[in-house]
C-alpha cells in the first residue's frame, strides 16, 4: 500500500471536507472513523489517499497526544508522500481545547521534521489569509459578507473557542513554542525556488511553522508546488491546515499532468421524505432550519434539559414516533437540539450541567456526546422501521460522535453537493445502515436552502 496523501481530520465534517477535495481533484479516497487495521486498508487497496476522522478539535490538550500517537505511528510505517493534519478553515482551537499547537508538537516528534507548512486560507470556502490574518465569509457560499475572524458574527461568539485573534501567528503562539513565520501574499508571485530559499533563511535552528497567505486559487497552486518541493527533502511531509493543503497539492499535481479533475459526478436525485438530524447550535444552521420549516419541513424537538438531567432514562420513543408519523405521510423531518445560537434550550441544558460542577469545556464535550449518541439511536431506530435513502447530519462535534455510535466504519464520496459537505456512502456492519447515503454538514456550511436542496436533488 502506498498513498500520495494521508490525512487525519480533527472532526468529522472537516474530514469529509478533505475527502471531497481529494475526490474532486481525481484521487480515489476512503475515510475511516477509527484508526484502520491493516486488513481494513487492504480491503480498500485501490485507493490513492486515505483519511481518518478524529475528534481532537473538542479534546482537552492533555488528551490529544494519546489519540494522535496511534495515527502517526501507523503512517510512519506506511509509504505515504504527504501527511496532512486537517483542521477547520476557521482555525477553531485554544491552548486548552482542540490545540493545533499540541498536534504540531506531536507531529514534529513523530515525523522528525524541521519545517511544518501551515495552509488555512481556502478561497473556495470563503476563507482568506492575508499577512497572517484570517478572514471568513458568513457561511461557505459565494455571497455572504467577509469578516476578519475576530469580528465574525458567528466565530467570534463560538461557545468553546471564540475567535479573539485573527492573526494566526499570535493565535498559534499561545499553543506551541515553535518558531512561526509567514510567506505573505507579496512573496507568492515569486518562483518556488525563491519561496523555499526565503523559508530556509527565516528558519531557526529549531522547527519552524511556516504560515502561507492564501487569497486566490493561483496562490494555492504555487503553495502546492512548494509543498511538493519540500517533500523531496523528507517523506512524509507533515503539513497542517484546512482542506486547502489537499487542494494546493492536487493543483500542483494537476499542473504537471499527474492528476485530472473528476467531472463525471452523478446528479443528486430527490430523497423525500428526508431525515435531518441536527445537533448544531450555529447561527447558519439555525437559519437553514427555519427556512426549511417555511418550505414544508416538519420539526421534532429534542428536550436537552431532560436528556442532560438523566441520560440513561431518556426515551427516544416519542421523538421517533413523531418523526416516523411525518415521514410516512411523505413529509421531510428535522430532529433538532436547537434552532440557532439563541435557542433557550441551549442555555437551560448548560445550566443543568453547570449545576453538576462542569466547566465550559466539559459542558461542550458532554453535550456533544449526549447529542451524538441520542441522534444515532434515533437514526438507527427509524432506519429499521422506514427505508431511508438519505440522511443529513448537522453539527461538526455531533457528527463525530454520531458516526461512531451508529457503527459507521468508513465512508466513500458519492457526489459533491456544497463545498465542505459531500454526499457519502456508508460502510457499516448493520445491514440497515450499510450502503445508505449521508451528508455530514458543519454548523457554518451551506446556503440558506441547503436542506431543501438535499431533499429535492438537482
Amino acid at each position: 500500500m502506498a498513498y500520495r496523501i494521508a490525512f487525519f481530520g480533527d472532526d468529522f465534517t472537516g474530514s469529509t471536507d478533505a475527502l471531497e477535495t481529494l475526490e474532486e481533484m481525481g484521487l480515489n479516497t476512503v475515510l475511516f472513523t477509527e484508526v484502520p487495521t491493516v486488513d481494513q486498508l487492504k480491503a480498500f487497496g485501490n485507493k490513492q489517499a486515505v483519511g481518518i476522522a478524529g475528534m481532537t478539535r473538542t479534546l482537552p490538550t492533555g488528551e490529544i497526544e494519546k489519540q494522535l500517537k496511534k495515527v502517526f505511528d501507523l503512517f510512519a510505517t506506511i509509504a505515504v508522500k504527504h501527511f496532512h493534519y486537517k483542521v477547520c478553515s476557521t482555525f477553531d482551537s485554544s491552548p486548552v481545547v482542540g490545540s493545533i499547537g499540541k498536534a504540531i508538537d506531536v507531529g514534529v516528534e513523530a515525523f522528525s521534521v524541521d519545517v511544518v507548512p501551515l495552509v488555512v486560507g481556502a478561497p473556495y470556502l470563503g476563507r482568506f489569509c492575508a499577512f497572517g490574518n484570517l478572514f471568513a465569509r458568513m457561511g461557505t457560499g459565494k455571497t455572504g459578507e467577509v469578516f476578519r475572524l475576530d469580528r465574525h458574527p458567528s466565530m467570534s461568539k463560538h461557545p468553546v473557542t471564540p475567535a479573539k485573534e485573527s492573526d494566526l501567528r499570535h493565535h498559534l503562539a499561545q499553543q506551541t513554542k515553535k518558531n512561526i513565520t509567514v510567506v505573505d501574499v507579496t512573496q507568492l508571485d515569486g518562483s518556488v525556488e525563491d519561496i523555499v530559499s526565503q523559508m530556509d533563511s527565516d528558519r531557526r535552528e529549531d522547527t519552524t511553522v511556516v504560515l502561507f497567505d492564501v487569497m486566490t486559487e493561483q496562490h494555492l497552486e504555487r503553495i502546492g508546488e512548494v509543498l511538493e518541493e519540500l517533500s523531496g527533502r523528507h517523506q512524509p511531509l507533515f503539513s497542517v491546515g484546512s482542506s486547502a493543503v489537499s487542494k494546493a497539492l492536487c493543483a500542483a499535481w494537476k499542473k504537471t499532468g499527474v492528476l485530472s479533475s473528476r467531472a463525471d459526478w452523478p446528479s443528486l436525485k430527490p430523497a423525500k421524505p428526508l431525515l435531518v438530524l441536527s445537533g448544531s447550535g450555529a447561527v447558519v444552521t439555525g437559519k437553514q432550519i427555519k427556512y426549511a420549516f417555511e418550505n414544508g419541513f416538519k420539526g421534532v424537538a429534542i428536550d436537552g434539559t431532560t436528556l442532560a438531567s438523566n441520560p440513561d432514562a431518556y426515551s427516544i420513543s416519542s421523538v421517533t414516533e413523531e418523526a416516523l408519523q411525518y415521514m410516512r405521510q411523505g413529509q421531510s423531518v428535522i430532529v433538532h437540539t436547537s434552532i440557532g445560537a439563541d435557542d433557550p434550550r441551549m442555555e437551560k441544558t448548560r445550566e443543568i450541567l453547570r449545576q453538576r460542577g462542569l466547566d465550559a469545556l466539559e459542558i461542550n464535550a458532554c453535550t456533544a456526546t449526549l447529542y451524538g449518541k441520542v441522534l444515532a439511536q434515533i437514526a438507527d431506530y427509524i432506519a429499521q422501521s422506514f427505508v431511508l435513502e438519505r440522511l443529513v447530519i448537522a453539527g461538526g462535534d455531533t457528527s463525530s460522535l454520531f458516526a461512531r455510535h451508529l457503527g459507521i466504519e468508513a465512508v466513500e464520496m458519492v457526489a459533491p453537493i456544497v463545498p465542505g459537505a459531500p454526499l457519502c456512502r456508508i460502510y457499516a456492519q448493520k445491514p440497515h445502515i450499510h450502503g445508505m447515503t449521508v451528508s455530514f454538514k458543519g454548523g457554518q456550511v451551506g446556503d440558506l436552502d441547503y436542506f431543501l436542496r438535499m431533499e429535492r436533488g438537482g
